[in-house]
């Protein structure tokens, strides 16, 4: 069967609806009306003689058909962004758009220096910063890098890992006068905790050849990192945080690390990207400077 470059534009667009959930969605992302990606579906159903999707007023699901066939046409347009960014390459000095989230506070204390420093090696190079403790759809948003605690298992996506933030308990001084410190793990249950809720409820803490699980709990519990470790400050409990965040504030005063000599939990920090950006030279080029960026920080790779 022949194919018209008409209908590989279909092929494309169909491939960007599944993506994207929706065909509203879609034609936001491609720059196209609702009615022209709507029309682009319906002439390659009745060009194939299959139905692709199974449409209602507020959602879309695949057909048996559908989901082999946007599988080759995931890759054609794989292909395509890769031709385009194999030219992008060739250029002397990158240029073009790069969209990141980051999550707030990492985003603030470690990415927004990073940035600074690359854009004053790269000034052609644009950057789109979304900052957000949730978890961003990458693929549907059109985010070239995400940085995450974790290479989540999102369909499709690539990641690089980019550093290993250590941590440590703290509390103020305000709260270790009321409460005391605690001296062992088993104390630990006993005590108030902010609760940082992107991470599970158990602290993990070892000690030589002996590890220690704690269930922690408290009256206040927050999505936002920056808060919680203003609420540990304000005296209102425990809490886990990475060291780069509390060292300032250990030297100000305002908070008191405990149980230094039990080790905790590392967090990984990654480079998280659509494989359609992969081969991108633009997005090659931040993510060895965030890798170089932690190492002048003393944050080490592991």
């Amino acid at each position: 069967m022949d194919i018209s470059f008409e209908q590989l534009k279909s092929m494309v667009v169909f491939a960007q609806v599944v993506e994207q959930g929706s065909l509203t969605a879609a034609a936001k992302h491609i720059g196209l009306s609702r009615a022209v990606v709507s029309y682009h579906i319906k002439k390659l159903e009745s060009h194939l003689a299959i139905k692709l999707l199974n449409r209602s007023t507020r959602s879309i699901a695949l057909t048996e058909a559908g989901t082999q066939y946007y599988q080759r046409c995931r890759i054609i347009a794989e292909q395509a962004s890769a031709a385009n960014q194999q030219i992008e390459n060739l250029k002397s000095e990158p240029v073009g758009l790069l969209k990141i989230t980051c999550p707030v506070n990492v985003g603030l204390q470690t990415l927004v220096p990073a940035l600074n420093e690359f854009r004053n090696l790269y000034p052609k190079i644009e950057l789109d910063l979304m900052l957000t403790d949730e978890v961003v759809n990458i693929m549907k948003e059109g985010i070239d890098l995400a940085i995450r605690g974790a290479p989540l298992p999102d369909s499709g996506l690539q990641a690089r890992k980019l550093s290993t933030l250590p941590t440590c308990l703290c509390g103020s001084p305000a709260y270790f006068k009321r409460r005391g410190y605690p001296t062992s793990p088993a104390e630990l249950s006993e005590h108030d905790w902010v609760i940082y809720k992107l991470t599970s409820g158990a602290l993990e803490l070892k000690k030589g050849s002996r590890s220690f699980s704690v269930k922690v709990n408290g009256t206040i519990s927050t999505n936002n990192a920056a808060a919680r470790t203003a609420f540990i400050e304000g005296g209102h409990g425990l809490g886990r945080i990475p060291t780069y965040d509390a060292w300032p504030k250990i030297k100000a005063g305002t908070l008191e690390p405990v149980l230094g000599d039990y080790k905790l939990n590392d967090i990984n920090v990654y480079a998280v990207f659509p494989p359609g950006t992969a081969e991108s030279k633009k997005l090659r080029l931040l993510i060895d400077h965030l890798q170089e960026f932690f190492k002048k920080r003393n944050i080490p790779i592991a």
